[in-house]
């Protein structure tokens, strides 16, 4: 209608990727310890935080959540406040909580040592996987795989050694 084409739902994802404190020296072990984190809104956190925190991996803000809400109803609840209010009050916590999840994630991730590699686009994980690996993997160091034994000689006892299976 009106001479606009739609192309169909084309939503775009956002994640930020990190890499861990030491990582490995081979490029191929370093991508495959790349996390990628979410931009965006976490319906399971909205719904229990808790629970989207503990899967997250996010413990320590899974604990500060149940303490903080815990505490914050104990004292509304004191001060004579509604369960009307009280509802609304948590339901609005949890609204936030769950808009900045991914930032929280960030945070953990950084404050245990984790560098932030960059930002990337697509339309899937996997696609934004492809995305910042086709482009970040040639940058990186190759290391061989295949490792030369120790120098074999001649003698006998090299040939029944571990080279050839026969246990030394």
């Amino acid at each position: 209608m009106f001479g606009l084409r739609s192309e169909g739902s084309s939503s775009v994802l956002t994640f930020t990727v990190h890499e861990p404190p030491n990582p490995e020296a081979d490029r191929i072990d370093r991508a495959d310890s790349l996390e990628f984190v979410k931009d965006g809104f976490s319906w399971l956190t909205a719904i229990f935080p808790p629970l989207g925190f503990a899967v997250s991996g996010l413990w320590l803000m899974a604990i500060a959540y149940l303490v903080f809400v815990g505490a914050l109803v104990a004292a509304l609840q004191a001060a004579g406040v509604s369960e009307t209010w009280l509802s609304i009050i948590v339901t609005a916590i949890n609204i936030y909580l769950a808009f900045e999840h991914s930032t929280l994630k960030r945070w953990d991730l950084d404050r245990k040592g984790w560098r932030t590699h960059g930002v990337v686009t697509g339309k899937t994980l996997a696609e934004c996987e492809r995305r910042f690996l086709e482009s970040w993997l040639p940058q990186q160091p190759i290391i061989s795989a295949t490792h030369s034994p120790p120098e074999a000689s001649n003698r006998p006892e090299t040939r029944s050694g571990w080279l050839y299976g026969a246990g030394a």
